[in-house]
């Protein structure tokens, strides 16, 4: 009985205090929440009134010193330089090109006038070598011309010009001073022909490539070529020549400064047995300078205008958005 007094005594009051958890909480009318939620601190700043009306923005025309857009308008400029060096370059190649054109059509002119008189003189019957010859006459005006002429090659002053190549194989010139007799007593230079490297050596050759006694020769007066920029220089002292020193071979045979390429047609089958046994092959008797002016011509030309056709496509070309841009007014 005690215990249950005590219990109801103490739920006595949870009962006289408890009330529902979910009781409605009234409504504030805006006039209650702007006199009761005021903060403290009400010495701070008043508050700026709320106003829906824009703000009035500063003209620009009240400042003395704008200037419109329309007074001075934005300009469209390049970014970049239109003529530069290479615009400068390009306008000189076609001028260059077609200058060096224009000279190849006059050296077309003169080599084929060159060759025309070189066949000319070819196809003449041969003249008999005179007992003196004159060089500068042979460059001007004997140059291919066919001449013959009588006897005894000094096989001990023989001299090796080379390497040369013929149908891919190795070889050398065989250069042999042709010492004449009778009323002549002169020698002369005589270019026999070609002999294999393995043949160089003359006690290897059959002896039908050494003729003996009194023979004749008949080939052409000829200016041999020169000697270019990787040419090395001749070693007479060792037997070496590596290009045709005229007036060297001459001095040291003492023949006259006279070149004479021996010529000769043979067949297939001469030419194999020659090359076997070592006998020197001579050229046929033909002009055999290059004339490639035709090539040059259209080559320059042909830059020329394809050059000409670049430099107006850049000239004209308008300039790329992305090579453009707006020059603002500094007052802006």
């Amino acid at each position: 009985m005690a215990a249950k007094g005590v219990i109801c005594s103490l739920a006595k009051p949870l009962r006289t205090q408890s009330r529902p958890i979910w009781s409605p909480i009234p409504k504030r009318t805006p006039s209650t929440t702007a006199t009761t939620a005021r903060r403290p601190f009400s010495s701070s700043a008043p508050r700026r009134p709320f106003s829906s009306a824009p703000r009035r923005a500063r003209q620009a025309a009240d400042d003395p010193n704008f200037v419109s857009l329309l007074d001075n308008p934005p300009q469209l400029v390049r970014a970049g330089r239109k003529h530069g060096p290479g615009l400068i370059i390009l306008a000189i190649i076609p001028i260059t090109a077609f200058i060096l054109g224009t000279w190849q059509v006059k050296r077309l002119a003169w080599k084929t006038d060159l060759i025309a008189k070189c066949e000319d003189r070819l196809v003449r019957d041969p003249l008999p070598l005179p007992p003196r010859v004159d060089p500068d006459a042979v460059a001007t005006d004997f140059d291919y011309r066919r001449v013959y002429t009588t006897g005894r090659f000094r096989h001990d002053q023989e001299m090796l010009v080379g390497p040369r190549m013929r149908d891919g194989e190795q070889g050398y010139l065989v250069v042999t001073p042709l010492e004449r007799g009778g009323d002549s007593a002169t020698t002369v230079l005589v270019n026999r022909g070609w002999v294999s490297k393995k043949l160089a050596d003359q006690r290897r050759r059959h002896p039908d490539s050494l003729p003996r006694g009194e023979v004749r020769v008949e080939g052409m007066l000829r200016e041999p070529w020169k000697k270019n920029l990787f040419t090395p220089d001749n070693r007479p002292d060792k037997g070496e020549f590596y290009f045709p020193d005229v007036k060297q071979m001459a001095e040291l045979t003492g023949s006259q400064p006279v070149w004479i390429e021996q010529t000769m047609d043979p067949d297939y089958f001469q030419v194999l047995d020659m090359e076997k046994k070592g006998i020197p092959i001579g050229k046929p008797a033909e002009v055999n300078l290059r004339n490639n002016h035709a090539q040059y011509i259209f080559t320059w030309y042909g830059l020329a205008v394809a050059t000409s056709i670049m430099f107006y496509m850049v000239v004209k070309k308008p300039s790329s958005e992305v090579a453009r841009r707006v020059r603002m007014n500094k007052h802006w």
